[in-house]
């Protein structure tokens, strides 16, 4: 659940906003604040302020143009039209998508041969490494000593609703499972992924001191992290 997110539906709250919003995103041209403001029954100035409020938390976008094109006299009408962002709140915060991801991949990528499951863990270690990698270069942190790992990794986890706890300086475990419910529904295969995504995760970081550890908890993700040696 992003800031961006919340604040996106926290401007929805209000009934007159929401319903202009509704009407601009069912119009199929960008509408002008006059016709916003007639869709709900208010003035021009009220539909401004509530209009440009949705243009801040990234719902709306604005442009001056002509509506539809045509020329006329004089400066053109501010016009709102819906933006690409996408919001989706939810507490506990799930992934589907990133799950989903990993298993569109491996239905595009399943090898001759190769069972499903198998193909679904080789992608998710596949993407784990990657992002890793990519973190690391990010970062370049040089030598990784254990707890310094587990903070990076520990916020990896937070931006994808795992809910990290540091139970110990090497320990971490996780609080929510952001792949619930689908997990529920096959935990052999699910919380697979989730141990490879995140074993490879820690490889392509260069957390070499770190071991992802499949230990189920009720109510809580299937993996914690831990130095390898403990």
């Amino acid at each position: 659940m992003t800031d961006d997110g919340v604040r996106a539906v926290a401007a929805l709250d209000d009934e007159l906003r929401r319903r202009m919003y509704g009407f601009i995103r069912q119009s199929p041209s960008p509408v002008t604040r006059d016709e916003a403001a007639q869709s709900v029954g208010i003035s021009r100035k009220l539909a401004a302020f509530h209009l440009d409020k949705l243009v801040e938390v990234g719902l709306l976008t604005a442009t001056y143009a002509q509506p539809g094109g045509i020329r006329r006299v004089g400066r053109a009408p501010k016009l709102y039209q819906p933006s690409d962002l996408q919001v989706q709140v939810s507490i506990p915060q799930r992934e589907h998508g990133l799950l989903a991801g990993i298993l569109l991949d491996a239905v595009r990528l399943q090898q001759p041969q190769e069972r499903g499951p198998d193909a679904a863990l080789r992608v998710a270690s596949h993407r784990g490494q990657a992002m890793g990698q990519v973190e690391r270069e990010r970062l370049k942190p040089g030598r990784l000593g254990t707890e310094r790992a587990l903070t990076y990794v520990g916020q990896m986890l937070e931006h994808h609703g795992f809910e990290p706890v540091r139970v110990a300086p090497t320990r971490i475990q996780l609080a929510n499972c952001p792949f619930h419910p689908l997990a529920a529904k096959d935990p052999d295969l699910v919380c697979g992924i989730n141990h490879a995504f995140m074993t490879a995760y820690c490889a392509g970081l260069g957390a070499t001191t770190i071991t992802a550890t499949l230990a189920p908890r009720p109510g809580a993700c299937c993996v914690e992290l831990h130095a390898t040696d403990a």
